[in-house]
C-alpha cells in the first residue's frame, strides 16, 4: 500500500546578481517571516493562487528588495524538492529557483516580511548561515552564471548599452574569480563573430582613448570562451 503523501507549497527564490565596484554581489534579505526569522536569506516567497513561479519571482523580488522587473533579466535556474529542506513548516516546500542578472542595479530597500535588504560580495553571501538550503542554490547560481558566461553574450547584461574591452573584462574577472590577460581576452573576443561590435566612438581618459563597444546580435559564443 503506498504511503499518503502529505501536502506542499511552492515557493519561488531568486539569485539575484549585479556587478557594484566591479565585484559580483547578489541581494540578500534578512528574514521577518516566523520561519527562519532573522536569518539572511535569498529573495522569494510563496506562489499567490492567480500566479505563475515566474511572476512570483518579479514579485517577490520588487516587494522586498525594491528591484523592479524591468531592471532584470530572469530565467529558470532549477527546482529545488528534498523533503526537509524547510523543517520551519509542516507541509513540504519546494522552489522553483531564478537567476536575474543585470548592470548596475540600484541599491535595494526591504520591504513586506525583509527586515533588510543588502547587495553582499558573493564570496562574503557564501560564509553566511543562509536560510533553508539558499546556500547551495546560490552556489548553483553563481555557477549557472559562470558557465553561461563560456557560451553565451550575458556578460553584456551587466554592462551598460556602451560599454569598453576593459569593462567587459572585467565582468569576466569578477564573475569567474580570475584574472584574465588582456591582450589575449582582446584576442578571443574580436575572433568571435558578433558579440560586440564598436560605435565608432571612444571614450577620453587618463591614457589612450578607448574604442567604445556595445553589444552585437549573437546570443550563442562559437566559439565558446572558456574558463
Amino acid at each position: 500500500m503506498a504511503e499518503q503523501q502529505g501536502w506542499a507549497r511552492i515557493a519561488s527564490d531568486v539569485v539575484a546578481l549585479t556587478l557594484r565596484e566591479g565585484e559580483l554581489h547578489v541581494a540578500l534579505v534578512k528574514r521577518l517571516a516566523s520561519a527562519a526569522r532573522g536569518r539572511w536569506a535569498l529573495p522569494g516567497g510563496f506562489l499567490h493562487d492567480n500566479e505563475s513561479a515566474e511572476q512570483a519571482a518579479y514579485r517577490e523580488l520588487a516587494e522586498e528588495t525594491g528591484l523592479p522587473a524591468k531592471s532584470v533579466v530572469l530565467e529558470q535556474l532549477a527546482t529545488y524538492t528534498a523533503p526537509k529542506r524547510d523543517t520551519d513548516h509542516d507541509y513540504r516546500v519546494i522552489s522553483v529557483a531564478w537567476l536575474a542578472f543585470a548592470a548596475d542595479l540600484p541599491s535595494t530597500s526591504a520591504g513586506t516580511d525583509a527586515g533588510a535588504a543588502e547587495w553582499v560580495p558573493v564570496e562574503e553571501a557564501l560564509r553566511k548561515r543562509l536560510a533553508f538550503d539558499h546556500r547551495t542554490i546560490l552556489r548553483d547560481g553563481i555557477e549557472r552564471a559562470r558557465a553561461k558566461l563560456e557560451y553565451t553574450t550575458m556578460a553584456t547584461a551587466f554592462l551598460p548599452e556602451e560599454f569598453t574591452m576593459s569593462e567587459l573584462r572585467g565582468v569576466y574577472t569578477a564573475v569567474w574569480g580570475v584574472e584574465l590577460d588582456a591582450a589575449n581576452f582582446h584576442r578571443k573576443v574580436h575572433s568571435i563573430a558578433g558579440f560586440v561590435e564598436e560605435t565608432g566612438y571612444v571614450r577620453m581618459g587618463r591614457g589612450r582613448p578607448a574604442t567604445l563597444l556595445r553589444a552585437g546580435e549573437t546570443k550563442l559564443l562559437q566559439p565558446p570562451l572558456l574558463r
